[in-house]
């Protein structure tokens, strides 16, 4: 079983999502540039709303960190060990893993790890039991680094490394199960995705514009004239298109199996995804614009990114804005697609949007619009757990 969200957002001048230079991401789609803001970005703010609005417990939720040593280091001296010896005893363990420390910062690993709150608290509670034989080990000596890590590897006894890679089962973490990880040093213990996102891409062209701007220091002499900072700051506003899936039947494997756990953890999934708005240069520019459409299906087979919907940009025309021409836009492509391809096993679909008069095909089963965006990511939630077409009747 499958989930898609569908999103049409508008968003007021800004930069949410830079590139190296400082400019707002964007890319060539039907041959004209349009604004992009990636995946990546859309990711962290889900996972950061998650946290702020308490969507799931934080046993449930994971860490992307460098410094797992000293969060292991900081739960072992919470239970009164030595600091000193607890970042010995961390770091012992954490190598013991194949887990490298950068060698010019040994106080973070090489690369950002994706571990699960219960995976890190299942970790500390292992060196806590096994305190005593990992702090007795000899330290290795300095060398290359692939040795030092089949040497550190080597001198921990091997029941407390088998239970080390024990515990690397995804801790039942939400954003883990829907993110996946890899990790370079363990790839047994990688895990599948099981939500794609797509980048957002603009329906409309877009062109980059730049703000200048000035500054007048507060203590300025009376006397004195001109400004004491001046600069540029690219920003666009733009229609976005954003798309996203779920893989059901993954989400619960990667949750171990928990189908209630899955269930809250697609709803949260879907409040997020819908509220969730990046941070960049939010204090210049204020974007809070929530979507203007919200599309959710459940479907067997058969993903459809609806991208194409705007191959042609959108544009204002016919007396619509450009929001209304987006919903259009993507309402007609819809049509298509299930003229050409049929509706088999698509279990149901439900839209909530502000312009229902752009809509034609999103209200002909099997979908429907709805009042509001709650009973969007209520009936998908259903549907997606009883796999059920004929529970979705009237809705």
């Amino acid at each position: 079983m499958f989930v898609e969200l569908h999103l049409i957002q508008h968003f007021a001048p800004s930069n949410l999502n830079r590139d190296d230079t400082g400019a707002p991401k964007d890319c060539e789609f039907g041959g004209v540039r349009r604004a992009r803001i990636s995946s990546q970005c859309i990711k962290r703010a889900i996972r950061t709303y998650f946290q702020r609005e308490q969507l799931l417990s934080k046993e449930h939720q994971a860490i992307r960190t460098k410094r797992l040593l000293g969060e292991l280091a900081d739960q072992l001296t919470g239970r009164g060990k030595d600091p000193d010896a607890a970042l010995l005893v961390a770091r012992r363990l954490i190598e013991s893993l194949g887990l490298a420390l950068a060698a010019n910062q040994p106080e973070k690993t090489e690369y950002l790890v994706f571990l699960g709150r219960q995976e890190i608290a299942n970790l500390a509670d292992l060196a806590a039991t096994a305190w005593d034989t990992l702090l007795a080990l000899d330290d290795v000596a300095e060398d290359k680094k692939q040795d030092r890590k089949k040497k550190a590897r080597s001198v921990v006894p091997g029941e407390i490394s088998r239970a080390a890679y024990q515990y690397l089962d995804g801790g039942r973490a939400v954003d883990l199960a829907l993110f996946g990880r890899m990790l370079a040093d363990l790839p047994e213990h990688k895990i599948d995705a099981a939500c794609q996102v797509a980048h957002a891409i603009s329906t409309n062209r877009v062109t980059m514009e730049f703000d200048y701007y000035t500054a007048v220091d507060d203590l300025l002499p009376a006397e004195t004239t001109g400004a004491d900072m001046i600069g540029t700051v690219e920003f666009n506003s733009a229609c976005y298109y954003r798309y996203l899936n779920v893989d059901i039947d993954q989400l619960i494997r990667n949750l171990q199996g928990d189908t209630e756990l899955a269930g809250a953890g697609l709803k949260a999934l879907m409040q997020a995804a819908v509220f969730a708005v990046p941070t960049g240069k939010q204090n210049s520019f204020a974007a809070q614009n929530p979507p203007s459409l919200v599309f959710a299906v459940v479907r067997q087979r058969g993903l459809w990114s609806l991208a194409n919907a705007f191959v042609e940009p959108a544009r204002p025309r016919d007396g619509r804005d450009l929001v209304q021409e987006s919903i259009r836009k993507l309402d007609a492509y819809w049509g298509q697609m299930v003229q050409m391809y049929g509706d088999d096993g698509i279990f149901g679909g439900w839209v909530a949007t502000y312009e229902p008069d752009q809509l034609q095909a999103l209200q002909v089963k099997p979908c429907c619009r709805v009042d509001t965006v709650g009973t969007v990511i209520k009936r998908a939630v259903a549907a997606a757990f009883n796999g059920d077409p004929t529970q979705q009747e009237g809705a």
